[in-house]
């Protein structure tokens, strides 16, 4: 069917609304790049006075990589110098004191601080009470300040901290670390697994010294650092690149709901992905690992303690003390010990997935229909093609104080809240297909335990 005369008006008025803002965007970015040049930030060893980019470097636009981020535009060498910001051009707490008017006023307040399923819930309830009492806390400096009202808002709080922490690097001099222009244009790369966890026990008792592990470690994390030799914070390639390829930067290990809250983002594949699981207390209470140690790996593996702690678990109370040291030794206690402790594991992830309220095939077809929000004119019109997700889709547009006629999908403030709820989807998809491959791995193991103990028999 046609659009109408107003429909298609309203498409075309969109269509320029948004070829303008990306002309804009445009014009901001160069403006920025030389800025920056001024600063004296560079890639290259001739630094241009018209940009801080080009000899390596460039912004490109990577929409199934993080969006904009920093491309090759040569082939580069591992090892080679990519980016080196001046110490002057660092934004950071000294260097903001230099402002009187806020030296002045931050004397005043001496107490602030520089720096889906339940657990994830929590996660995000707690991130949004410590953001709010952080607010409170700032509120008064802020109005001293004489900040514009707009400024003052809690709205526009969370994007300046949501802003300031997922850009922060590290630096020896400041707690706080430092804001690095350009060099907050890297996207992330996964680090790999953390080689000093507890799911390298056998590494140390086949002979690596726990030195040489902290050695490749901090070579495997660090892409970039300050240097005082060079008085700037330096980027280097952490592997060799191809011209146009997107070059990435490595800021730590951190699971999908980290990457969520500091950044705003997941990986489908993330090595560093722990799985949390519902445990009983008595879990805990038998072993002394960290809550936090027990976990399953993307791959669906339970992690070295998960199972040393559950091996210890399930064996009577009485015989753990004689046992202990050859289940944290990473030892199986037994076949039947092995085969009770997968099919807990399995029974509690199968548990899990049947407490949540849509499968994954549910979550497959709502990130298949968020795919074709174009299609639509407004969330409402959209929404009734999905009426499996209703209620979630009406407790998004509520929650988000939309009306019923509000928001085409033209607008910033709605495709922030696709964006978002998409986030929030995938998340727990993949938090589900990790209890299905860890119902698989178990199920395998038993099935393997078995037909040994049937041979032996």
């Amino acid at each position: 069917m046609n659009p109408s005369g107003s429909e298609a008006k309203g498409k075309a008025t969109n269509t320029q609304s948004q070829e303008e803002g990306e002309e804009e965007e445009r014009g901001s970015l160069d403006s920025f790049l030389k800025w920056a040049a001024g600063l004296g930030v560079s890639d290259s060893p001739n630094p241009d006075s018209c940009s801080c980019l080009g000899h390596s470097l460039g912004v490109s636009y990577f929409p199934d990589a993080g969006g904009r981020g920093l491309g090759a535009v040569r082939d580069i060498t591992r090892g080679e110098l990519l980016l080196k910001v001046p110490k002057s051009a660092l934004i950071t707490t000294h260097s903001l004191l230099n402002d009187e008017r806020l030296s002045t006023a931050l004397k005043a307040y001496p107490s602030l601080s520089p720096a889906q399923v339940d657990y994830a819930i929590w996660a995000a309830q707690k991130a949004l009470s410590k953001a709010e009492y952080e607010w409170k806390e700032a509120t008064p400096l802020m109005k001293e300040l004489k900040l514009k009202p707009q400024f003052l808002t809690f709205r526009a709080w969370i994007w300046a901290t949501g802003t300031i922490s997922s850009r922060t690097l590290h630096i020896p001099w400041d707690e706080a670390g430092c804001l690095c222009p350009v060099g907050d244009l890297f996207n992330y790369a996964a680090p790999g697994e953390d080689l000093n966890g507890f799911d390298n026990v056998d590494n140390l008792q086949n002979g690596y010294a726990l030195d040489d592990l902290d050695t490749q470690h901090s070579q495997r994390l660090t892409d970039g650092a300050f240097e005082e030799d060079a008085a700037a914070y330096c980027f280097y390639a952490k592997t060799n690149y191809k011209k146009g390829e997107q070059v990435l930067l490595s800021y730590g290990t951190y699971t999908n709901l980290e990457l969520l809250e500091y950044y705003g983002f997941l990986l489908e594949d993330n090595p560093n992905e722990k799985v949390f699981i519902p445990l009983e207390p008595d879990i805990h209470s038998s072993s002394s690992w960290p809550k936090d140690s027990l976990y399953i790996h993307q791959n669906g593996r339970p992690s070295f303690a998960l199972m040393a702690a559950l091996r210890v678990w399930a064996t009577p109370p009485y015989q753990r003390k004689s046992i202990r040291h050859r289940a944290y030794s990473g030892s199986q206690l037994s076949q039947d010990n092995e085969i009770s402790v997968m099919t807990w594991i399995a029974k509690k992830c199968h548990a899990t997935l049947k407490a949540m309220p849509t499968s994954i095939e549910d979550d497959n077809l709502l990130l298949s229909f968020t795919d074709k929000i174009q299609e639509f004119d407004n969330l409402w019109e959209w929404g009734k093609v999905m009426p499996a997700f209703g209620g979630e889709f009406c407790n998004l547009l509520q929650a988000t104080n939309l009306k019923r006629n509000d928001e085409s999908f033209a607008s910033r403030r709605a495709k922030m809240l696709i964006d978002r709820w998409k986030l929030a989807v995938h998340w727990r998809l993949i938090y589900k297909k990790v209890l299905v491959d860890c119902i698989s791995y178990c199920t395998d193991t038993i099935n393997s335990l078995s037909s040994k103990n049937d041979i032996i028999l």
